[in-house]
């Protein structure tokens, strides 16, 4: 009979064991080198052709990697598919994003924009103003939101708040924005 202890089991030999002293930027430097085209030319295909696309998820495919430098750099034989599986998800993840969030066709006015530049002075002065009466946490997630285009997260990282707050700012302010503008006769009811 065994006495009170157990053997314990085998590490698998694909166990993650980090590499205590890896050079980041030098790995990403390989990264690019390396893989850098092929990432691109991969995801681009993915993009249906889509270059510059392509290059964003590089770019994010490096900075995923860069995070788990300690562990991919002393894998060099499943570093390639990893990053590879990396893009596809990156592109997939576009892809859904796109789906749910299409963007709007927005007709091409032909016509001269030289002559609509007093109408788009007129609209800017007027929001101006029916922004000038908001509080300051309104105009705030506004200016983030509509005209930095900024996302929920990045205007919630911005302000330190969390993103249901700035989620409900915003609701608020472009509801008080309506109001200034029905004030100013600029909307109808």
């Amino acid at each position: 009979m065994e006495t009170g202890t157990t053997a314990l089991a085998p590490a698998r030999p694909d166990a993650r064991r980090p590499a205590p002293d890896i050079d980041c930027d030098a790995f990403i430097r390989d990264i690019y080198d390396r893989y850098g085209p092929l990432l691109v030319r991969y995801a681009a295909r993915l993009l249906d052709g889509d270059w510059h696309k392509g290059e964003d998820i590089l770019q994010e495919t490096a900075a995923r990697a860069w995070k788990h430098a300690t562990y991919l750099g002393s894998r060099n034989e499943s570093l390639r598919p990893w990053l590879f599986t990396v893009v596809r998800n990156l592109v997939i993840d576009h892809h859904r994003a796109r789906r749910t969030r299409p963007l709007e066709l927005v007709p091409v006015d032909d016509g001269d924009a030289s002559s609509d530049n007093t109408a788009s002075t007129i609209d800017s002065h007027v929001v101006l103003q029916a922004l000038g009466e908001l509080n300051e946490q309104q105009r705030t997630v506004i200016w983030l939101m509509y005209y930095l285009e900024c996302s929920v997260s990045q205007a919630a990282e911005h302000l330190g708040i969390p993103p249901g707050t700035v989620k409900s700012r915003a609701f608020y302010a472009v509801r008080a924005l309506r109001k200034a503008l029905e004030k100013q006769g600029v909307l109808g009811v």
